[in-house]
């Protein structure tokens, strides 16, 4: 199965389509009539298709096992034909999509193995996905491609060209892939004073989003909190805790970092960890999902 331990929970939705077509206007009245000699034809492939959506997993080799919360099998009958909507809702890591597809397919095969004694013409159609949304392809959508962008890495050994950066080519690398334009880069040692005078430049050149890596640890040399906090206007501590959350589940020492997140003027700076796992980890927490503040600035949506 596809690797989906860096992805986040979020509200995940999908609605399949699935048509059964039938030879006569008699087949649909005794659907609804209830004179299938099988049974209730509705209900019956209503129970079916819960059933099936659940089990997804089993019978589809590369879904993953998922906490199914809602699931709702509807109805349209028409003169020749069952129009099925199936609807599946997880807060979970990856979509629903085959879940409902799945459940809509197994509505639809129902009704057929129970019409088909009554019904010689009976048939299958139209199974397909009519929408879905949750995930990260949704807040893509609405992200704002003309964000200027500076990274900047705060680390005495990598300044001092004892040893190779990491983190920050993890972190332009994702930038990249959210198509934001990077206007700056460069190595500087942890140390308030080049620290603050990259924030006083950066801000005054309507950079849009500023993000350091390294000096967040506790160690008497990781200094890049201190250095930030005092010139931010705003801290944005839900920024902070999704990052550290995000990586509790993955290591129990991620509770140690004191990643920093605010804005000074309309500029974002978020300070993360210099470790290549640590700053891999918190783009992935907070990314694209961050990028909904500059809607706001701009008069957009509201958080």
């Amino acid at each position: 199965m596809v690797d989906i331990t860096h992805k986040t929970n979020t509200l995940r939705e999908a609605v399949a389509q699935a048509i059964v077509q039938v030879g006569s206007v008699e087949t649909i009245q005794s659907i609804l009539g209830k004179k299938v000699p099988k049974g209730d034809v509705l209900e019956v492939a209503r129970t079916a298709g819960l059933f099936a959506v659940k089990n997804t997993s089993s019978v589809i080799p590369d879904c993953h096992p998922l906490p199914i919360e809602y699931t709702a099998v509807a109805y349209e009958l028409h003169e020749k034909s069952i129009e099925i909507q199936v609807t599946v809702k997880t807060i979970y890591k990856t979509g629903v999509e085959v879940e409902a597809m799945h459940g809509a397919s197994i509505v639809a095969l129902t009704m057929y193995d129970m019409l088909k004694p009554i019904d010689k013409a009976v048939e299958i159609s139209t199974i397909k996905l009519l929408h879905k949304k949750g995930g990260k392809s949704d807040v893509l959508k609405n992200k704002k491609p003309d964000l200027k962008a500076a990274v900047v890495v705060c680390s005495d050994s990598v300044s001092a060209g004892n040893k190779e950066d990491v983190s920050g080519k993890i972190i332009t690398e994702k930038l990249a892939t959210l198509g934001l334009n990077l206007t700056d880069y460069r190595i500087i040692p942890d140390q308030i004073d080049p620290i603050q005078q990259q924030v006083d430049q950066y801000t005054t050149q309507k950079i849009d989003l500023l993000i350091f890596t390294g000096g967040t640890g506790l160690s008497h040399k990781d200094v890049t909190p201190e250095a930030i906090l005092p010139l931010l206007d705003r801290r944005i501590p839900g920024i902070e805790e999704a990052m550290r959350s995000y990586g509790q589940e993955r290591t129990p020492y991620a509770m140690l970092s004191r990643s920093v997140a605010g804005f000074k003027g309309d500029t974002l700076i978020l300070a993360l960890p210099g470790s290549a796992a640590g700053a891999a980890e918190s783009m992935e927490a907070i990314f694209p999902s961050v990028l909904h503040l500059f809607n706001i600035l701009n008069g957009g949506q509201h958080a």
